[in-house]
């Protein structure tokens, strides 16, 4: 292994994600989802950020499908040679938490044999490779498949178990001569999820085996467990015989460099007192019930986190260590502290001494159904330094972040302020059980006064979309300041101009306007005012100042002749003057400040205030009332809290333009009130479908005014928000 300077920053590698993992018969295949089977432009991309080393798949199940058939080298030949071309050294994964092709499995006898001349082959055919990961995270992958049984084989035994590791294990070993045989310099880079076992007093044993087991990659692989290890006792206890423990223990292949995984789901707390979680929480071990539950849930504990667990990795092995991956789920601003946070233990630890190589941006490209442990296709996306889910991938906020390490820029606005503030794993409401000692407990942060940095600035106090923004930015840890009329008139510049300046925010969120959609056609002086001219002038003074800035556009700037979603680029022609002021105000605001954000959306509802189409629906159910709906009117629904929440990524992403966001699906007023009041349990008969013209309207509405978007399908189905809706609406 080559000397590093460890003055120099920490290094900087990616990772896409690339789990072929096997449920029943059925494969998952992460690059499939994400799409990057079939784009070789990504490469590209990644290589604009600066990353000239990634951990990338060849993988076994897609070169390999029979053992009577020829391996298909196409995919891997062409993207290797992209890589190498780019000058990005890949670091070669050719197995991702899978149990290989069907004609074997994690317990079959024959899998080490079989896997190692797998590897030889991509020796031979890729001599120049230098850096390998055989097999990704084995005892993750022995515990999901062969002792939770959630993957093939799914198995639930401690046999199996121990077979499924010692058998990942002995691959690995294998692939390694067999790959030295071709390149004598070829490194190990072996990689693990590695976190930490806490527990009540009654279950320290249990949390004491389960803090030994969690080495056991690495000790395997170092020939470390030996008669004297705890785990050669369980082993024997499982029924491996002691042979096949003692060629393993006289067979080392120490990592050149030790990977470690950690996510904030890897450090567990064991509680015997059950009562206190739900069942889906609950297990055992044959001695003891218990719940097994995330250790940053349970205050005041704190976790060992990054900088202990790499300390103590470096310090038990004392070998260069990296990580191999850092992904969080969740929003942006969160997924920007949690790699910050990973740079900076890194960082910090290499000063100190220890041998730490790097950090891994992974899942660059995002990834699937992770918070189902891959058991289900549910469509469930987590974006990564790239979002994929527009036509193509949209870099965020995590990849600016990332190129500015990256180039060494760790200054001005090369950090976003926001991740100075601490994730939600290091702030009061992360605790979801409260164990005796309660003094060293967090005190909440009321982000809504809260100076430490510059705010988002939010107009229109009054309204729904202004009361949520402030809501969720006070749940998301993001200072704001929530302004209404009296304390600034969008529509007087010098005003505006004025209270922007003492507030200094690092945003501008404007929900102000005006929302009567009939009324207007007889207020038009008014409604233009509030609409159109107000932010204009926000929209200016952001861009004089440097400051991000979005305001909102309505479905009402379309004249319903369509009969597909209208998509950004579509043309514009207003019915009414209130589709007129917010088709001038797109106009105006972007002409003033190309870099503002306009975000169309259509019909919202929520659980939070009581006068959105939804409550009203509900409301005159509930009172027995009937409610009038058209029935000829489509429409694409908006679920609040999830706009907001997708807005606010925007925001921190830097986007700007037109983007249309509302939930997928579309239906007339009348079907959403028939299926709110549904959910709501109550009797549907009273919502009294009418066709448009007899529900006295004044200004003309369009009569299919549902919204795509070419940019990216950010809002989930319509269903799932409305379950969120009735679960939110249920505890009120």
């Amino acid at each position: 292994m080559e000397l590093k300077d460890r003055s120099l920053p920490i290094e900087i590698w990616g990772g896409i994600e690339c789990t072929i993992n096997r449920v029943q018969g059925q494969y998952f295949d992460q690059m499939a989802r994400s799409g990057h089977t079939e784009r070789d432009d990504d490469l590209a991309l990644f290589a604009d950020l600066g990353l000239r080393k990634m951990r990338y798949p060849v993988l076994w199940e897609k070169v390999v499908t029979a053992l009577d058939e020829a391996p298909d080298w196409s995919w891997p030949d062409e993207r290797l040679g992209k890589l190498k071309a780019l000058h990005i050294t890949p670091i070669v994964g050719l197995l991702h938490h899978g149990s290989g092709p069907t004609f074997t499995n994690l317990l079959d006898p024959a899998f080490p044999d079989l896997f190692a001349a797998y590897a030889r082959q991509v020796a031979m055919r890729y001599p120049w490779i230098k850096y390998y990961t055989p097999i990704n995270e084995p005892l993750t992958t022995a515990r999901f498949s062969a002792l939770y049984g959630h993957w093939y084989p799914h198995k639930k035994d401690d046999l199996s178990f121990s077979k499924a590791i010692i058998n990942q294990v002995s691959a690995i070993k294998k692939a390694m001569v067999a790959i030295r045989e071709i390149n004598p310099d070829a490194q190990l880079v072996q990689t693990e999820d590695l976190g930490k076992t806490h527990s009540t007093k009654v279950l320290s044993y249990q949390a004491k085996f389960e803090n030994e087991r969690r080495w056991l990659t690495f000790d395997l692989l170092y020939g470390k467990v030996t008669p004297t290890h705890r785990m050669w006792r369980y082993f024997l206890w499982a029924g491996i015989e002691e042979s096949e423990l003692a060629s393993m223990m006289h067979a080392p292949c120490p990592p050149d460099i030790i990977g470690i995984n950690h996510y904030l789901s890897s450090e567990r707390y064991l509680d015997n007192r059950t009562l206190r979680y739900p069942a889906h929480l609950r297990g055992g071990n044959g001695k003891h019930r218990y719940a097994d539950i995330e250790a940053v849930r349970v205050g005041p504990l704190e976790p060992a986190g990054y900088y202990n667990l790499l300390k103590e990795t470096c310090q038990r092995y004392e070998a260069p260590v990296a990580i191999t991956e850092v992904h969080m789920g969740g929003t942006r601003e969160e997924q920007l502290r949690w790699f910050y946070e990973a740079y900076q233990a890194a960082s910090i630890l290499r000063q100190e001494g220890f041998k730490i190589e790097a950090i891994t941006a992974w899942a660059i490209l995002g990834l699937y159904d992770w918070n189902a442990l891959v058991m289900h296709e549910r469509n469930f996306y987590e974006s990564g330094l790239f979002d994929v889910r527009g036509d193509l991938p949209r870099p965020t906020a995590i990849a600016r972040l990332v190129k500015a390490l990256i180039q060494g820029e760790t200054g001005g606005d090369a950090i976003s302020p926001l991740t100075k503030l601490p994730g939600w794993w290091r702030r009061a409401e992360r605790v979801m059980v409260v164990q005796p000692k309660k003094e060293n407990m967090l005190k909440p942060i009321d982000y809504g006064t809260n100076s430490e940095i510059a705010p988002v600035l939010i107009t229109g106090a009054s309204g729904t979309l202004g009361r949520a923004f402030a809501r969720i930015c006070q749940v998301r840890g993001i200072p704001y300041r929530l302004l209404g009329r009296q304390d600034l008139d969008i529509a007087n510049p010098v005003i505006a101009e004025k209270v922007i300046s003492a507030l200094r925010p690092w945003a501008v969120i404007n929900t102000a306007g005006y929302v009567k959609v009939d009324l207007a056609e007889s207020d038009v002086q008014r409604c233009y005012r509030e609409n159109t001219h107000g932010p204009a002038i926000l929209s200016a003074i952001c861009a004089e100042k440097g400051i991000q800035f979005i305001s909102f556009s309505s479905d009402l700037v379309f004249d319903g002749k369509q009969t597909s979603p209208y998509l950004e680029d579509h043309p514009l022609a207003p019915l009414g003057v209130y589709g007129l002021s917010k088709r001038d105000a797109e106009n105006d605001v972007l002409l003033r400040n190309p870099k503002a954000l306009i975000i169309r959306t259509s019909a919202f509802f929520g659980p939070w205030d009581d006068h959105n189409f939804v409550i009203q629906a509900i409301r005159a159910a509930e009172r027995k009332e009937p409610f009038y709906a058209a029935n000829d009117q489509c429409i694409s629904p908006t679920y609040v809290p999830d706009l907001v929440n997708i807005c606010l990524d925007l925001l921190i992403d830097g986007e700007r333009g037109i983007w249309n966001i509302a939930n997928q699906g579309e239906l007339t007023w009348a079907e959403l009130a028939q299926k709110s009041v549904a959910i709501a349990g109550l009797e549907t008969s009273y919502v009294v479908p009418l066709p448009t013209k007899k529900m006295n309207f004044i200004a003309r509405r369009p009569t299919y005014s549902a919204l795509g978007s070419k940019r990216g399908t950010l809002l989930p189905p319509l269903e799932e928000s409305l379950d969120k809706f009735k679960q939110l609406l249920s505890s009120r």
